[in-house]
């Protein structure tokens, strides 16, 4: 049963920790807050902001969950409908809560979608794949 939890609710746990405050003082602009910076051969000072590893770990999450949509089984399709309930709380949160209208947010947000949608369309392709006729 654990398997079937989607793992796009991390990232919807860590903005909503960061946005009350629980990740640097500040709430929301704790997301600007640069957590790696590094000096490129070029010259360039290349940074990662708070939001921008939240949107990175969201990505690698979607690419987890699009691998986990491959397996058949009875846990699949509870995966699939707690995927769209948490598309369905970013959408909620995003239209009602004033600190999570921001860019990372809505990426974020999108993220959950594409991963609501790749995941049935996944699901769909592969159980298409598995029907046998006994030709």
């Amino acid at each position: 049963m654990l398997a079937a939890m989607p793992l796009m609710i991390i990232p919807f746990i860590l903005y909503n920790i960061a946005m009350l405050g629980l990740m640097g003082s500040g709430g929301i602009p704790a997301l600007q807050h640069d957590i790696i910076v590094l000096s490129m051969i070029s010259g360039a000072i290349w940074s990662m902001a708070l939001g921008d590893l939240f949107i990175v770990v969201a990505l690698v999450i979607l690419f987890v969950e699009i691998l986990k949509a491959t397996r058949n089984g009875s846990g699949s399709l509870v995966n699939h409908m707690l995927s769209m309930l948490v598309f369905i709380a970013f959408l909620v949160e995003f239209l009602l809560v004033q600190d999570a209208a921001t860019q990372v947010f809505f990426i974020l947000m999108t993220v959950a979608l594409i991963d609501v949608i790749g995941g049935f369309a996944v699901s769909i392709r592969t159980a298409g794949r598995d029907v046998s006729i006994g030709l």
